[in-house]
């Protein structure tokens, strides 16, 4: 552990209240996920905060999520016990280094594909990955240029779309 935590955030609502509009249709209370180690610890959370988890609010999902890509997953198809467990098991709530390399990875891929890493590699699921800060696609399309070996002359690079060819990458 670094000991830094980040801030991924959820509001978790339940279909049974949205759907009867009761006074939990807006879900629950943001609920910052670093500052719990199991899920039975969240469920106790929803239970203060009057969630009927064995009657109407047993079907969760993740209503809202801040401090994290928003576009990664729809998320009214991830329960919310599945991203803990998931973020808990990659060992980003609490490893700043890990964190960013998942938002930096969810730029280029989907939940899914970060999903199935840590599926397959638990907290070693950014082993191949390198990442570099403020490295965008742009740095990428000339550092794979000069892997290439591409020999062009210097006054014609000014017309090249580096950023283009390192999106080709993808």
């Amino acid at each position: 552990m670094i000991g830094v935590t980040n801030e991924i955030k959820i509001v978790i609502g339940s279909w049974g209240s949205y759907n009867e509009c009761n006074e939990r249709a807006l879900g629950s209370k943001w609920i910052d996920l670093a500052d719990y180690s199991d899920w039975d610890e969240i469920v106790e959370e929803l239970k203060n905060q009057g969630f009927e988890l064995d009657g109407i609010d047993e079907e969760l999902f993740i209503q809202d999520i801040d401090n994290f890509p928003t576009g990664a997953a729809n998320w009214d198809y991830v329960h919310p016990e599945t991203l803990f467990n998931l973020l808990y098991e990659a060992d980003v709530l609490e490893n700043s280094h890990k964190y960013d390399i998942m938002l930096a990875y969810l730029e280029v891929r989907d939940y899914d594909d970060f999903k199935r890493l840590v599926d397959n590699y638990g907290d070693r699921w950014d082993d191949d990955i390198t990442i570099y800060k403020n490295f965008d696609w742009e740095d990428y399309g000339r550092e794979m240029f000069e892997l290439m070996g591409y020999q062009v002359d210097a006054s014609l690079l000014d017309y090249f779309d580096f950023k283009e060819y390192g999106e080709s990458f993808r």
